[in-house]
């Protein structure tokens, strides 16, 4: 693969952690009528990390990243990651990637976001979009919503909005990535969805330059789709009353997003087994839990 097309993946990737940082810090300084309303607007904070000359398992490991933080009084924590890592699987954990057979070799980029809230009446979020490069190349990612209380209006919007950008690329694609979602933020152990579900997928292979581009605009439409759709989610329902109860429950249901980050979630399991940060692989966690 030639490096532009990883460059231009990256540089993708970077901007729209920026974009979606800065709507963010927005949306913190709207907030009106609430118990958090006099305290002061969350902003990010934002630590580059760096790998280089790192081994870990047998592992050379290269690359780093962009860990954005906010703690604020809309998001009780958000965090929007980006990475550009490179370097070997180790032999263990290469038997499990595509395109590994014969070289352990690996090059990914992309961006992570978590959002939890302060308001049990605002959903939780997950999204991001990912290029990884071995002896193949495919991109994956997605999102999905995580209500404490379902709105079904948000429910519609937020999947009308990935339905619309699946269907400019391929008709298949939303229902095959919203069952792909469904079935994946799924807790056996629980017999319970994560949340109302959105769209995931992977491995959309890249054997041609043109094959490239059209699952690279895809994931670029993904990223644009989230960036429309959830900040209006947030504006809709942040300056609504909530009580003791609500939040009770709020943090009864992040014990569930806990629990299925830590068991079954790929990214942090990519994330550990190829050396990242693991503060910005675990940003994921909420800052309060109950079981």
């Amino acid at each position: 693969m030639q490096g532009t097309q990883k460059d231009n993946a990256a540089e993708w990737f970077k901007a729209l952690q920026i974009r979606i940082c800065k709507v963010f810090e927005e949306i913190e300084q709207e907030l009106q009528h609430t118990e958090f309303s006099n305290q002061s607007a969350g902003n990010f904070t934002v630590t580059p990390w760096d790998r280089a000359g790192k081994s870990q398992d047998d592992m050379a490991l290269h690359g780093g990243g962009i860990m954005s933080v906010m703690r604020g009084r809309v998001f009780e924590k958000v965090g929007v990651n980006f990475s550009n890592v490179y370097g070997q699987f180790s032999p263990k954990f290469s038997k499990k990637i595509p395109g590994t057979d014969t070289s352990p070799e690996f090059w990914a980029s992309g961006i992570s976001l978590v959002a939890h809230m302060q308001s049990p009446l605002v959903p939780a979020v997950h999204m991001n979009t990912r290029h990884i490069v071995t002896e193949k190349a495919w991109f994956g990612g997605g999102a999905d919503l995580t209500p404490i209380f379902e709105d079904p209006e948000d429910t519609a919007q937020f999947h009308q909005a990935f339905e619309y950008a699946c269907n400019q690329f391929d008709k298949e694609f939303y229902p095959r990535f919203k069952k792909w979602c469904d079935d994946y933020f799924y807790l056996p152990h629980r017999q319970e969805h994560r949340g109302v579900g959105g769209i995931f997928y992977d491995y959309l292979d890249c054997p041609t330059p043109d094959l490239w581009q059209f699952h690279f605009d895809f994931t670029k439409a993904i990223g644009e789709a989230f960036l429309a759709v959830y900040p209006k989610i947030v504006r809709k329902h942040m300056n609504k009353a909530w009580n003791a109860q609500q939040r009770e429950q709020q943090l009864i249901k992040r014990g569930r997003y806990v629990e299925f980050n830590l068991l079954y979630d790929r990214g942090t399991t990519f994330g550990l087994k190829t050396g990242g940060n693991t503060d910005a692989i675990l940003m994921s966690m909420p800052p309060q839990v109950k079981w």
